[in-house]
């Protein structure tokens, strides 16, 4: 077995990769970026060897700088983690050159199947079932919209050397391809250092469904089962499971067959992932192969028990497979919601800083049977920096069930605390409360059918408020007992607390009594109904574990002026706890009315802008492009809300702005 491992990586793949190789004795290399230097997975490694500036392409995708790493080490293995030279045919090549192990599929596999063009190409001859599209090299933009015509709308405009979303556009017009043509190359030249471009057919209403594979030099190939991954925006997948709740076991056979007989087909070894679109009639279409460990690995694992990250270092040390197909039964069901440094509120635009608070759920099994995991590269007070992916933990759970696994994930994701930056926690617990979510019935659609505004929070039902109002109440009593106890008497009277309150959240009122005991409280609503709530909560604690009837409710909380500011389920709410007469005099208090921007086109986030498309005095149309910002490898197109004037310009290509900075002024 190898003695010493570098990875080829960062944040939490790189943390991930480093646990299992500690955990079979092998020593670790992290390789780190100027923005890196305090990254955790520099700290997790035996030792770290410093590659240069921050952005990707002047450190991990720099091949000679991770070649450099390794011989300053004596690494004998490489793992690529996902994302940067994973897929990077080339590095692999400089590996095999130097007698350096890749923890990873052979280069001719990488050649085969890493470029999207090719692995199309290949499945067509094996009689691998594809989406129509162009499978050669496109030139520019006019040629996309010749060959969009032929395909016929909507396409999907895709980097061939692409992931992870980058490189990647929907279009459903002449203008969409010219546009989304020009960015997808920017992307794919920033991001992979390759900009070639394809096309194909998008197929609407679709379910993305991949099969884990796994292959050793022996010729043994096995499938762990499908994850579900239709939950996407961006085409960046944000919710996943295993297994899928759409799949029968015929269908499951099928795709587990043929993933396998593809790799075969190339040669191909290591971890990796066969991706299929699957219709409403369970009909399924090779979409591309993943050369290397996707991030939503785990769900995989916690499915199976088996730790892909030794499977990879195993195989690529010669071993083969300990078992066969009949040894792989899937056993209960697991979630995997990610962590994104976007805010939900914003449009999910990226979101960078410092993580003034970062409290992940504790690992390992709850008292409810399940169990919580969570794949992190970040910590409190760490920040999030504006030149990689935006993803910073992966959050996942299992239980027996899928219902059981759905609730132990809303838990999880209440009681993860994360301040300092916009995030989309919120959006996360919104979905897991989502009836076509938990029915199962979803697509690649889901977001764009259900937010089709965007995210605007959660408004929660009746039921779902008298928790949260009494759990409010019983909280504002031990605070209110808490302050009578610190003042002591008023002349010769003692204060008491009192028994009726007034309870405001989101747009309901509550007129609640409450009867507090040694083991909790009772309060008693004015339509007769009571709940009963214990919690060890005291003031000051920012994460209110109670339950509320039996039935646990996780709040994170902060104090205002009369009350608390309330978040779970994707809500975020101010609850005020107030006397009957408090009530009745702050609905007399005026509004405070937010100032009006309606003039300003803002920078709504942390980023480069990249191109500002208008001048002053232009008359400028509902949905124009205004300029472009680059956050996170994304390019951010900001367009006009409404047909306008520009009186003024305040920013200019190349400058860095941060949120809410003016970038022009509309008469």
């Amino acid at each position: 077995m190898f003695k010493k491992i570098l990875i080829a990586n960062r944040g939490e793949i790189a943390c991930r990769v480093i646990k299992s190789a500690q955990k079979m004795g092998i020593k670790t290399v992290a390789v780190y970026s100027d923005a890196d230097r305090n990254a955790l997975h520099v700290k997790m490694a035996d030792e770290a060897v410093h590659i240069g500036p921050s952005p990707a392409n002047q450190s991990y995708i720099v091949i000679d700088k991770i070649m450099d790493a390794i011989r300053q080490t004596g690494a004998e293995a490489v793992h690529p983690g996902y994302g940067f030279l994973s897929e990077n045919m080339k590095f692999a090549e400089a590996l095999e050159k130097e007698g350096v192990i890749f923890v990873g599929p052979p280069s001719s596999a990488i050649e085969s199947m890493g470029d999207k063009i090719t692995s199309k190409k290949l499945a067509q001859e094996a009689g691998v079932s594809t989406v129509p599209g162009y499978m050669g090299i496109i030139a520019d933009a006019e040629e996309a919209v010749t060959i969009s015509g032929q395909i016929g709308y909507p396409v999907m405009i895709k980097a061939s050397a692409g992931g992870g979303g980058k490189g990647m556009r929907i279009a459903w017009s002449e203008s969409e391809v010219k546009e989304g043509f020009e960015s997808s190359k920017n992307e794919a030249a920033n991001s992979f250092g390759d900009d070639r471009i394809f096309i194909e057919k998008f197929v609407t209403q679709p379910r993305h469904i991949e099969i884990q594979v796994l292959a050793d030099q022996h010729g043994n190939c096995v499938y762990l089962h499908e994850r579900e991954c239709s939950i996407q925006r961006r085409n960046q997948k944000v919710i996943e499971e295993a297994p899928s709740p759409f799949l029968d076991p015929e269908t499951r056979k099928a795709m587990g067959e043929q993933a396998c007989a593809l790799a075969k087909a190339v040669g191909y070894t290591s971890a990796g992932t066969v991706e299929f679109i699957v219709d409403g009639n369970r009909n399924f279409y090779f979409l591309e192969m993943n050369t290397r460990l996707q991030v939503e690995h785990p769900v995989t694992e916690l499915i199976t028990g088996v730790d892909l990250v030794e499977q990879m270092i195993r195989v690529a040390n010669g071993e083969p497979l300990a078992f066969k197909q009949d040894d792989l039964k899937i056993n209960g069901w697991a979630m995997e919601s990610r962590l994104y440094a976007e805010d939900p509120y914003r449009n999910f635009l990226p979101s960078i800083g410092r993580l003034t608070r970062y409290r992940p759920p504790v690992e390992g099994a709850t008292d409810r049977g399940g169990i919580v995991r969570n794949d992190t590269g970040v910590f409190e007070g760490g920040e999030i920096s504006m030149f990689y992916d935006p993803m910073i933990a992966k959050l996942c759970t299992w239980a027996p069930t899928r219902l059981e696994a759905i609730e132990e994930m809303r838990l999880a994701l209440d009681t993860f605390e994360v301040e300092g930056i916009g995030h989309n926690l919120p959006f996360c617990a919104a979905v897991m409360d989502h009836p076509k979510f938990v029915s199962g019935e979803m697509t690649t659609a889901f977001i764009a059918e259900e937010f089709p505004d965007g995210f605007e929070g959660v408004s929660l039902e009746t039921p779902m408020l008298k928790r949260i109002a009494a759990a409010v109440t019983a909280m504002n009593f031990v605070a209110e007992v808490r302050r009578t106890r610190i003042s002591g008497t008023l002349g010769n009277h003692e204060r008491k607390v009192g028994r009726d309150w007034v309870v405001s959240l989101q747009d309901a009122e509550f007129a609640v009594t409450i009867a507090a005991d040694h083991d909790g409280s009772t309060i008693t609503f004015a339509d007769g109904s009571a709940h009963r709530v214990a919690s060890d909560w005291t003031p000051g604690m920012a994460l209110a574990s109670l339950t509320v009837d039996g039935a646990p409710l996780v709040l994170k909380t902060a104090k205002i002026p009369s009350g608390f500011r309330v978040r779970t389920r994707g809500a975020d709410l101010k609850a005020h706890v107030r006397s009957p007469r408090q009530a009745e005099l702050a609905k007399l208090m005026p509004e405070k009315l937010p100032p009006d921007t309606s003039k300003f086109l803002l920078c709504p986030m942390p980023g480069l802008v990249v191109k500002i498309n208008v001048a002053e005095g232009d008359e400028v149309q509902e949905g124009q492009a205004l300029a472009t910002v680059e956050a996170m490898k994304m390019e951010n197109i900001l367009r006009a809300e409404r047909k306008g004037i520009v009186k003024s310009v305040s920013a200019e290509a190349g400058a860095s702005l941060k949120v809410d900075d003016v970038i022009m002024e509309f008469e």
